[in-house]
């Protein structure tokens, strides 16, 4: 297993950085590896709701279908993800105030098939950049909110 952890301290309420992080079509705008949105359920988001990405990770196209499991807004969100050849993700959402407005604390644990086979293969094709792109991502998301609305 693959896991992933980056914070950001974004200059804005709790409120105002989960009305992004939890809109599936604004995903666009700040996680730097996704390409396409194929179905959601409908805002607000609550624990159930569903939505189908397409990622791209190093050159390749993915679909992954994710539900909400868990969602305490505006604090917290985990979500499920099941990707191709039974591979899984959970990405864990925790918003905390502080003095200066957020801390986001972001975690991705990633799954890939094949048990031990399969988590080789994958720190050896994948490296560093899944902790590169969450930190990118995590940076674009703090630019976005902080500078307003859209």
């Amino acid at each position: 297993m693959t896991s992933v952890r980056s914070s950001v301290q974004i200059a804005a309420p709790p409120q105002k950085v989960w009305d992004v992080i939890m809109d599936p079509a604004r995903l666009s705008e700040w996680v730097t590896i996704h390409r396409e949105l194929r179905e959601h359920s409908p805002p607000p988001a609550h624990a159930g709701s569903i939505m189908e990405q397409i990622l791209h990770v190093r050159g390749a196209d993915i679909r992954v279908h994710w539900l909400l499991v868990e969602c305490r807004e505006p604090h917290h969100a985990r979500w499920e993800g099941h990707g191709p050849a039974r591979s899984i993700a959970h990405i864990e959402y925790h918003l905390t105030a502080v003095a200066d407005g957020t801390r986001f604390d972001y975690q991705n644990e990633f799954r890939p098939p094949l048990g031990a086979v399969g988590a080789l293969a994958s720190r050896t094709v994948m490296g560093n950049a899944p902790r590169r792109e969450a930190d990118r991502s995590l940076a674009a998301l703090r630019l976005l909110v902080e500078a307003g609305p859209a």
